[in-house]
């Protein structure tokens, strides 16, 4: 019996090992044959580099091939992608930290065109009114067309109040149009506040850098300091380009206890995260309105997603940017970098978003909304109790008295009426306002 099965398991032992080794030889045979095919791509690449060398009508620089035919491998991949040389690799490092000058817009790649993602607030190209899906056809005269995306950041970039010329075409606008704008510095400054109604906060983040954070915890414990309280609060992530990846994680959990916020999935192990949310200290329990618009992308869209997805915010506004992927940046030799795509990121719900967008629960198109005159309507002439003669006055009810608050700066102060009539603001106030009313006539 034992005889038996000792020769049956030396049987399915070799048979798992014949299989073992035919699966081994077909994977390096497929390993193989990957490499014989890299190798003669790379022996076609030598051939006709070496070609050029010898009989291309004028002299040929075979760095500046090489380094262009990376650019153009690299490039070729998603818009987000770039093979950078030392000057381009060094400014990218001021996009997240200090400062720097030029006109204040985010650009990308978009099916190969130079497109304005959103200008930054407070910048040059945002006073001018340069929109989020400009497309930049000219930088001073110099055509755009195959122009890197490091290039046309660097020939925007520049000394202060020196002027640069962009010429731009718009939807809907029949001729191109011109704006000649003068550097500045770009703010690093990031998050504004103002208290639209009492009660009822307005929270302005324009990107996610290094201080996002801090900011945002400072600007939120001035307005729930004021009126008792926070009944509602508006984040306004409209034109918001996005930035860090931690930063957007660790502001949406700010108003989240559990769950996910984000997970990363890419081809590699290590490129597999998810991220999730703890319980806070600070009790933020009440509603919030998140608005958002072509031009709020990437970091912007994870916040978004991530609350929308918890019914802990309602989304107003219009479709977003739709990135949906997380780059990586790494240092090559003498100064060059290369910056790659190594996952897509996918919200609480397990939706991608890339090239799709986060789409809002209630859209809203952008409008600045005219102050309308009072008139009197016949309503209004109608005789009232109060009218009457000998009418009873109203009882004076016992006003509370007002507690001196120590003034508190705001960084940028907000123009209250100015919001008031953007529509998409006001929409959300009265959303918050009448959430406030409704849920004190259920009683809860």
């Amino acid at each position: 019996m034992n005889v038996r099965c000792f020769r049956g398991f030396k049987s399915v032992f070799s048979v798992v090992m014949v299989t073992c080794l035919c699966v081994f030889v077909a994977g390096v045979s497929t390993a193989v044959r990957a490499d014989e095919n890299a190798y003669k791509s790379l022996k076609l690449f030598t051939d006709v580099l070496e070609e050029l060398e010898k009989n291309y009508v004028d002299d040929v620089d075979a760095e500046e091939l090489i380094h262009n035919a990376i650019k153009g491998m690299v490039g070729n991949l998603d818009p987000h992608s770039s093979f950078m040389p030392p000057e381009a690799f060094d400014e990218l490092q001021d996009d997240t930290k200090g400062e720097f000058s030029g006109i204040g817009i985010v650009i990308t790649m978009k099916d190969s065109i130079l497109t304005v993602v959103s200008p930054i607030e407070g910048t040059p190209a945002y006073k001018a009114g340069i929109q989020a899906g400009d497309i930049i056809i000219r930088i001073d005269d110099k055509s755009t067309k195959d122009m890197a995306l490091w290039e046309a950041v660097n020939m925007m970039r520049g000394p202060r109040h020196k002027p640069v010329l962009i010429t731009i075409i718009r939807q809907d606008e029949l001729d191109a149009i011109d704006f000649s704008l003068k550097r500045d510095l770009i703010p690093i400054e990031s998050v504004r506040s103002v208290m639209l109604e009492p009660g009822y906060g307005y929270l302005r983040i324009t990107n996610f850098r290094m201080s996002t954070l801090d900011d945002i915890k400072k600007h939120l414990e001035i307005l729930e300091s004021q009126n008792n309280g926070l009944k509602g609060l508006v984040m306004d992530l409209r034109d918001n380009p996005g930035g860090l990846l931690d930063q957007a994680i660790k502001i949406s959990d700010l108003f989240l206890d559990q769950g996910n916020i984000v997970s990363i999935k890419g081809r590699q192990a290590r490129n597999t995260q998810e991220f999730k949310a703890y319980p806070n200290d600070e009790d933020r329990k009440y509603p919030i309105v998140v608005l958002i618009n072509g031009g709020s992308a990437s970091a912007s869209e994870i916040v978004a997603g991530a609350l929308q997805d918890h019914s802990r915010a309602l989304i107003l506004g219009t479709t977003s940017f739709g990135k949906g992927s997380v780059q990586t940046v790494r240092p090559l030799k003498e100064g060059f970098g290369i910056k790659y795509t190594i996952a897509r990121y996918y919200t609480p719900n397990g939706k991608s978003i890339q090239a799709k967008g986060i789409e809002p629960d209630i859209e809203v198109e952008y409008e600045i909304l005219e102050k309308k005159e009072k008139k009197v309507s016949t309503f209004d002439r109608m005789i009232r109790e109060k009218d009457l003669k000998n009418s009873l006055k109203p009882e004076r009810t016992k006003q509370p008295e007002k507690v001196k608050k120590q003034p508190r700066k705001h960084q940028r102060l907000l123009d209250t009426d100015q919001l008031q009539q953007d529509a998409q603001v006001k929409r959300a106030l009265d959303i918050l306002i009448s959430y406030g009313v409704f849920s004190k006539l259920n009683g809860s």
